[in-house]
This record gives structure tokens, sequence and C-alpha cells, in this order.
């Protein structure tokens, strides 16, 4: 619970409940499990991704209960990963990447990665889950940059699907995925909005980045999502030193 020690309204303390992104992540859990027999019976690894995102909200709460520190918070994500890399592996076996145009009188037009690639991707797993933590602070941040981030994607599925593309199936999936996320996520931007009545804590940022990492791993366009993740990879560029214990790191980077 956080207390507003400032607010003198009749001698009342506002108390806002924190990791209430637990509830929503719960919610959208609830939604896709009804769902699985009637949209997902045709995606085979749709419930290792859930598996994965349950991991996530599992061990975000943790995270907001026990404060686990920055190295354990690093190894969580890729532990959760890896059911769904071992699904992708058994099921899909992709480690091509196409080569951009600029690049490919000295690469060629593809390059077969092979282990290389699983490895991004559970990279890909935990710089999803820690990016939207660390641009956080300010109300509103976490649940309005995955709200932006989610509605990218969306409209990235919906241009990719009219543009007929060969990952047709691909992209419905990502939708199915992303719809409810849209929903629990604009309810909780709602609450967490200035001057917010509830705080989403790590459990959110957990659970919205695993959400992401696998609908862009199943969807098969992980590098495209990098693209919507640009203000999180320059946020940890930034934090960079500070991440590594180069310079001081303060609880909060913000001028009072």
């Amino acid at each position: 619970m956080i207390v507003d020690l400032n607010d003198d309204n009749d001698g009342d303390d506002h108390v806002s409940p924190e990791s209430q992104g637990v509830i929503g992540g719960c919610v959208y859990l609830m939604i896709l499990f009804c769902f699985i027999p009637i949209q997902f019976s045709q995606y085979k690894s749709s419930s290792t991704g859930l598996l994965s995102i349950c991991c996530m909200l599992f061990l975000g709460f943790a995270d907001d209960v026990l404060n686990l520190r920055w190295r354990v918070k690093l190894l969580l994500p890729t532990l959760a990963s890896l059911p769904l890399l071992l699904v992708y592996a058994l099921t899909y076996d992709n480690t091509t990447i196409i080569v951009p145009k600029p690049f490919r009188s000295s690469f060629g037009f593809s390059i077969d990665l092979g282990l290389v690639y699983y490895v991004y991707l559970s990279l890909l797993a935990v710089f999803c889950t820690n990016a939207i933590n660390i641009l956080a602070g300010i109300n509103g941040l976490e649940a309005g940059q995955s709200f932006l981030i989610c509605l990218s994607i969306m409209a990235y599925n919906v241009a990719e699907l009219f543009r007929a593309t060969d990952h047709y199936h691909s992209h419905v999936f990502s939708l199915n995925m992303m719809l409810p996320f849209l929903a629990v996520t604009g309810a909780l931007l709602h609450h967490n909005w200035y001057p917010a009545r509830i705080f989403v804590g790590d459990t959110f940022c957990y659970f919205a980045g695993m959400t992401f990492a696998v609908v862009g791993i199943l969807g098969h366009f992980s590098k495209t999502m990098l693209l919507f993740f640009l203000p999180q990879i320059f946020n940890f560029l930034y934090s960079c030193p500070q991440l590594f214990h180069f310079l001081p790191c303060p609880r909060h980077r913000l001028p009072k």
C-alpha cells in the first residue's frame, strides 16, 4: 500500500493499492483460457505461450513482494522463456533471417543463424520484460507505453492481413492475443492515470513484456517487434552507465 502523507483532507490518509497488475493479468489469462477451444485450437503452441505468461505473472508478483535484485530479474525471464523456445524449436525451427537490401550484396539474401537465433529470442524475452520496468516511475507510464505498443502491434497485424502475406494465421493469432490485452491494459491505465488510484507494480511490467515476447516469437515478427520498442531501447542505452554501476543510480532520477 502507498499512503499519501501530504493529503490533509479531513485528516484521512489516501491509500493506493500496489501490484494491481496481477488482477489485469489474471483477467487476461481467464479470457484466453475460455477461448482456447474456440480460437486457439489450430495454434498448438499457444498453450506454451500462456504458460510463459503465467510464469512471469507469478514471478512478477514475487518481485513486488520480495523486492528481488536485478541479477535475479534478468534470470527469471530467461527461465520463463525456455518452454516457449523449446516448442518453437520443435514446431517451427526456422532460424533464417532476411538480410536488409543495403547489405545483400555482402551477405546474400538470407542468413541461417542456427543456435544464435535462439539466444536472440531468449534475450528478446529478457529485454521486453525489463524494458517496460526500467521506463517507469510516473503515473500511467507503464500501462501507457504498453497500451501504445499493443496498438502498434495490432495496426501492424491488420496491415499484414490486408497484404495477404504467408503468415496470415500468425497475425490472426497475434490479434487474438492482443485484443484482450488492450482491454485489460486500458482498464488499468484508466485507474493508473494521474492522480493514480492504483499502482500496477512490477507484476504488470513482467506480464506485459512476456506477452509481447510471446506474440513476437510465435507470430514470426520478433525483429519487427524491436521497432515498437525504440523508446525503451533508447532508455536502456541511456541507463546503461547506471545499470552497470559506472555511475551512481539514485532511486528516482526525475527532478523534485
